[in-house]
This record gives structure tokens, sequence and C-alpha cells, in this order.
């Protein structure tokens, strides 16, 4: 159970009253920022019945108690030690043997016992480990070092913070002597405090630190010394950049404490010294050379990975739907009008970095989609070695590596909330030479990943879904441990899936012989396409798709569409609603995609399309949709693949339809982002709409009219009585499920409050700016402003 109680308004926390304290009482030892905050925490939520400490230097203990902070305080360990269940020791790293000597005196004397939990908060963990080995026979059952990640500029009691661990990690580095209790509790200290507390081992957590928080420290006071060492040093720092003052700002950190803490992990931060060296050197020559290509790839990666970093810690989504929640607040409007410009096709901006990355040659993208999940296929390929341009108002220069020129990454490759990333990248990397890993964010690894890997497995890769039931993370054995190339095969598809059929005609790419994939109805084949226009073979016969291993890839130019689900909200708010008229230029009318307008025609809206052409080998056109009188219908099956992403809107589309409309077939909506049935059902019967949920469906009861007859539908639409009434939707942080309801507002009788709506950059960055732009009234309130 959390002890956690979070206040959203001043982010503070505090401990349910209904509980007891952990601890009896806690002695820390050390009243310096890190020490001081966590004694103000621990009182501050009622960890501890009695807090005591120790400091050398008396003032800040007598100001200490004399504020209430302790109830007792002294410079010896033995005045004040006696009967604490939990000592943190929070001096620099080369005072802990003697902190430990002084308590194992303590535990001799009777006044500790000998299971009594110890802990500390330095930033190096085997010099810990060393000195409590070097101080008791064995190490204490109790011992559990753990160091947090935060801190501030200023230090010492008065700088001291009871919210400095708040949203921050510790790390808890579990020692096979140490008991579990002491474990567990020190784990729920920590977070009943505000911090994430996450576990690893001490050897790691030293090199990891030296990379991460000692060599920046290190490089910061070089630096500085450098500058401060010109004869025209005045100059130097007069008329420094801000970089300048923000890289070093950290050197005026205590001395003392990095002195001991770079003699404390000597080994790992020298370690952590060569490499860099080494990649200094690397720039030094590119500058010398004048390397443009190899320059820009290294400074577009470390820019995307800086960007990056924040999202891969703990695995965090790109958009963090835990801990900074958007909502979307509509006010009711009755009508959408004007001519509007949809952002690029998501799965073909995905595919543009794939292909483009494998090519041999420059492949410029334009309108690519800056959403979310297509920078996730965007980072992956920069973590593996190749040199990405942009994006810059969707423009994209890959330089291509070939076939054979994808690097091992050096950490797992993460995809965010991407399915697609997840799913195309399994069958590029099941035959590459290295081992690779695939993780994603939380709602990510709970979505099933076998449907990809047991195919894969059938060709001979080495894949392991290593999350429960079957999925993410992916850990995948290269091709040289493995020790043979894969191997085509033909696969009857048990359902239709672009991204099952991608995964595996890209593997063919590599295997030996030819793969052949047949699908039970036709799905989208931008893959098929993207790889013609590359000049590899694809042999097309019905729904048999087939590529042979050993080709190449060419790069070239490649111009993204508009992405027609994503037009699909603004297409079914003119339908919907009163009066409209609404053109969507240069929309992706790939004949795998157009289910929605499919769909639309055959409930009777009125759409219309002009200016016809093709686009990078896509078919595409302007779309105009007006209010019209929907009716429902029965949606016939062939069309469900043709439109699986664009159902929820359809349900919008059906509420407001006279009569039944009824879907069947689409149990793949069942492992999206979430289960979109039943989270569309919930959010209907929220908003008055009889629906019924299916094993494979949805039937929705329209509650729209239709008008009495006229020459032109235009004249006779009867869009003007409200279909939804208001209310509180959670859309359980899926970006379409969002979308959907917001358009469900132009029908609504009162205002719709929608949860979780962060998420609509992963496809749609812009959509609530776009829709206000046509009349719609969208607030978007970000918890995290």
């Amino acid at each position: 159970m959390s002890r956690q109680k979070k206040n959203h308004q001043n982010n503070n926390h505090s401990l349910l009253t209904t509980q007891p304290p952990l601890f009896k009482q806690v002695c820390v030892i050390g009243l310096g920022l890190i020490g001081a905050s966590l004694a103000q925490a621990i009182k501050d939520n009622g960890l501890s019945e009695r807090l005591v400490a120790v400091d050398r230097h008396g003032p800040s203990i007598e100001e200490a108690i004399k504020q209430g902070l302790l109830d007792a305080g002294s410079s010896r360990l033995s005045e004040v030690v006696d009967g604490s269940d939990l000592i943190v020791i929070a001096v620099p790293v080369q005072a802990v043997q003697a902190v430990f000597s002084d308590i194992k005196q303590a535990m001799d004397d009777g006044q500790l016992a000998t299971d009594c939990m110890i802990s500390d908060v330095c930033s190096t963990k085997l010099n810990i480990i060393d000195a409590a080995k070097a101080v008791f026979t064995s190490l204490p059952v109790g011992l559990v070092p753990a160091h947090p990640i935060a801190g501030a500029e200023n230090s010492g009691y008065h700088a001291r913070r009871a919210n400095l661990f708040v949203n921050h990690s510790v790390i808890i580095c579990e020692l096979p002597t140490t008991n579990e209790t002491s474990i567990a509790k020190l784990r729920l200290l920590w977070e009943s405090v505000g911090a994430t507390a996450m576990s690893m081992a001490a050897d790691h957590h030293d090199a990891i630190l030296a990379h991460t928080s000692h060599l920046p420290h290190l490089l910061a006071f070089n630096l500085v010394e450098q500058l401060a060492s010109h004869d025209d040093n005045l100059d130097m720092f007069r008329y420094a950049a801000g970089g300048f003052r923000d890289f070093t700002r950290i050197a005026a950190s205590d001395p003392k404490m990095w002195h001991d803490i770079f003699f404390a992990n000597q080994s790992a931060i020298v370690s952590a010294l060569d490499e860099y060296g080494v990649y200094l050197q690397t720039m030094r020559q590119l500058i010398i050379n004048k390397d443009s290509t190899a320059l820009m790839g290294l400074l577009g990666r470390a820019q995307a990975a800086r960007r990056h970093f924040g999202h891969m810690l703990a695995s965090t989504p790109y958009t963090d739907t835990t801990a900074m929640s958007a909502s979307y607040i509509i006010t009711p409007s009755n009508t959408v009008s004007g001519t509007i410009t949809i952002p690029g096709d998501k799965s073909i901006s995905h595919r543009s970095i794939m292909l483009g990355s494998l090519a041999t040659g420059v492949t410029q993208v334009t309108g690519f989609l800056e959403g979310e999940d297509a920078l996730a296929t965007l980072q992956a390929f920069r973590d593996m070695g190749v040199s990405i341009e942009g994006p810059d108002n969707g423009k994209l220069t890959i330089h291509g590596v070939g076939m054979h020129g994808l690097k091992p990454s050096k950490t797992p490759l993460y995809m965010g909330n991407s399915g697609t990333s997840m799913r195309l990248l399994s069958g590029i990397l099941a035959a590459q030479p290295f081992d690779s890993v695939l993780t994603g964010d939380t709602s990510l690894n709970k979505r099933p990943m076998e449907r990809v890997a047991a195919p894969l497995r059938m060709m001979g890769a080495v894949i392991q879904s290593t999350g429960h039931s079957g999925t993410a993370p992916l850990s995948i054995t290269g091709r040289d441990t493995v020790g043979q190339p894969l191997q085509g095969i033909a696969y009857d598809m048990p359902v239709a899936s672009a991204q099952i059929k991608s995964c595996l005609l890209l593997a063919g790419l590599w295997s030996e012989g030819t793969t052949t994939v047949t699908q039970p109805e036709v799905s989208r084949d931008h893959t098929e396409r993207m790889l013609s226009a590359f000049g590899y073979p694809v042999t097309v016969e019905g729904n048999r798709i087939s590529v042979t291993g050993g080709g190449t890839l060419t790069g070239g130019d490649i111009a993204v569409p508009a992405d027609i689900s994503s037009a699909a909200f603004f297409m079914v708010a003119a339908a919907i609603s009163q009066g409209s008229e609404l053109t969507l230029t240069q929309v992706g009318i790939n004949p795998t995609r157009t289910g929605i307008l499919d769909i639309l025609k055959l409930m009777q809206a009125d759409i219309s399309l002009s200016n016809e052409t093709h686009v990078g080998g896509e078919p595409v056109a302007d779309i105009t949709i007006r209010s019209s009188n929907l009716q429902g219908i029965e949606i016939p099956e062939y069309l469900v693949p043709l439109a699986i992403d664009e159902f929820p809107v359809l349900f919008i589309a059906a509420s407001c339809a006279k009569g039944r409309t009824v879907l069947t077939g689409a149990k793949e909506l069942r492992v999206k982002e979430s289960d979109r049935i039943a989270v569309m059902a919930d959010g209907l019967q929220t908003l008055g709409i009889d629906c019924t949920v299916t094993d494979d469906g949805l039937i929705i009861e329209g509650k729209g009219t239709t008008g009495n007859g006229a020459a032109s539908q235009s004249d006779n639409v009867n869009n003007t009585h409200p279909i939804f009434g208001g209310g509180q939707i959670t859309s359980h942080h899926d970006h379409r499920i969002a979308m959907s309801f917001a358009v469900a507002s132009l029908r609504a009788s009162k205002q719709i409050v929608i949860e979780g709506v962060e998420t609509v950059n992963t496809s749609f960055p812009g959509f609530a700016e776009l829709a206000n732009q046509i009349g719609m009234s969208i607030q978007v309130d970000d918890a995290s402003a």
C-alpha cells in the first residue's frame, strides 16, 4: 500500500494519517543538503516516531532541534543512536568508513540491534560496500546502499527542501546479504517522500554515475579552470554565452565532496574519461577534414538523444501519462468550415525512415509527420548509426547506410508508444548480425508481440518476448551468434494486419530464398509500394505478396501525403455538424486505406474528391465533405481492415446516424493502444448513447433524423438537435479515443471533458489548434503547466 498522497496544487506529499510510522527512530548522520532534506521529508510525512541526527557542525544541530525538526542531536553517534532502527549516512564518501566504525561500536555496546537498517545517500557504492567489509566481519544484514538522484545549487542545512526528492529517482543497490524486510522498508521510505525507487547492481551504478554525473562535473571544473588560466580570462568570462554558464554551473559545487568522489570512483571515472577522449578526437578529426555529413550526423544524433533521454528514464512514455496528464475541455459548437492541411501520414513516415536508412545514397523526405510515434522510429535508426538531418518543417535528409550498414545500439531501442515501430523493426533486427532489445512505455509493453515473434521464429529468428503473456520488451539474438541467415517462408496470416505483413516482408529482404505472405483480407500496402519506390522487386498476386532476399535499396525522394486516418476526424466533424463544408487538401487515398471513405459513403455522407494525383507512388486527392443525413448500416467485414484505425470516430458518426449501425469482425480493435471497443462503448454510454459490445464489434443505436426531401442533400440536412449529452470521458491515454470524443462535441448539449489527451501528439500534433481553426472550441488543460 502506498504511503504517498499527492496534492496536485502544491506537489507536496504527506503520509496517510491512518498508517503508523515506518520507524521508531531514524538517525541521520550528516545534515548537509541531502541529509537535512531527507530528515525534513521524514518529519513532514510522519515516517518515524523520533528523529535524531549527528553532525560536527553544532549550529546546524542546535537550529534543527530549536525548529522542531529533531528530537535530539549531537556531534557524537553514541549520544543519540540508542534504539534507532534506521541509520542514514549522509557524509562525504571518504568519511563513511569511520562512520561504520562508530556504528559497529554502538552494536557492540548494545545501543543498536545487529539487524538495524543502515543506508546511505552517497554517489558511489562499491567503496561503501568495501568500507563496510573493512569494518564488519561480514556485511550487516540490514545494510542497503542507496543513492537519490537529486540535488541543488546551494548546499548545507539551510538549503534543505522536504520536496527535494519528489519525482526524482533513487537507486537501491540490493545486496545478497541483506534481508528482504530492510530492502522493502527502504524502498517504501523513499517512495513515501516522493521518489521513484529502482534497483541496480553496485558496480553498474558506479559505471553509470561515472558517465552521467561524475564525468560532467569533472569536465565542468576543468573547463572553468582552463578559461580562468587564459591571459584574457576577464573577457572570457565577461562574454561567456548562456551555454557556458549552464554547463559550468555545476563547477560551483563543493570541491571537497567532488575530490572524494573522483578518488572513490577512480576506476569507472578514468574509463569514462578515456572513452570521452576517443569521442573528442573523433570530433576533432571531423572538423579538420571538414566532413560535413559525418559531423551533421554526430550533432543530429546528440541533439535527438538529449531530447530522448528524458523519455528513456525508467521507461517513461514519450508523453508521460502518469505525471503530466492533459485534458480537453470542450464547449459545444455547431459547425465547421474552411480548407485545411492535415499532417503527414504516420504509416508512410515510419517506412520512409526505415527504408531510407537501409538504402544506398541519400533520401530526401518531405511531409514527414513530426509526431512522437514517427520520432521514435527516427531515434532508433540514429541509435543504430544512421545520420539523419532534421526534421525541419517535415523535411528530412537521410544518409543511408545500405542493407548491411546498421550498427548495434548501446542501449535498448526505445519505441515510446509506437506499436508500428516495434513490430516492423522486429523484422529488420531479426536479420541483423548484432543483438538488439526493443522496449517501450508502459502501454506499449502491454500489447501483444507474439503475433510477429512467432512467424519470425519460423524464419529462424531467435527472439524472446520477455514481458508477461508474450509482450515487450523483445530480446533479439543477432545472426552472428546464431550462425546462419534467416530462411524465407510462406506464411498464411491468421488476421489481416499490415504490421505483421510488413515485419515479415522486411525480414525477407535478408533471408535466403523467397518470403511469401498471404493475407485473409487486403491490408495497407505502404510497405510494398515503398519497397518498389526504392527499387526493390516485390511480387503482388492478389492477397499474396512476395520478396526474395539479397536485393538492395536505392535512396530517392519521398513525399509523404496527408494522413487519411487523421483526416477522418474532420470528415466526421463536417458530416455530423450543421451547415458545414470542409476541404482537406492532398490526403492520401491509397485504396488499402480508404475504408473510411467507403463506409461514410455507405452511410450516405456527402463526400467528393478532386485534384486527384500521385505523390511518391501514393495516390492523393483533396477531400470535401459537407453536412450529411447519415444512415445506420451493417458495416461490410471486408472493409474492416481498411478502416481499422478510423472506427473510434466512425462510432461517433454512427451515433449521429438514423438507425442502427452494426460492426463485426473487428477483434483487432481490442489490442490497440486500448481496447477501443470497450473504451468507446463506455464513453458513448456516458454521453447518452445506447450501444452493445459484442465479441468482435459494437452495435450502436443512432439518434439522428432525416430531412423531408429537397433538391440537394446539403439543403435538407437536419443536424440541429443534440445527439450527445455532456460529461467526463476517460480516453485511457489513447490518442484516437481522445480525438473522437472531441468530434462528438459538435452535437453535444453540454460541455465535454476528455482526460488523458497528451498522447494525441503521437499521431496528430496540433490537433486542438487545427480543430479550433475550423470552428470547434477546445481548451487544453495541461496538468504539468
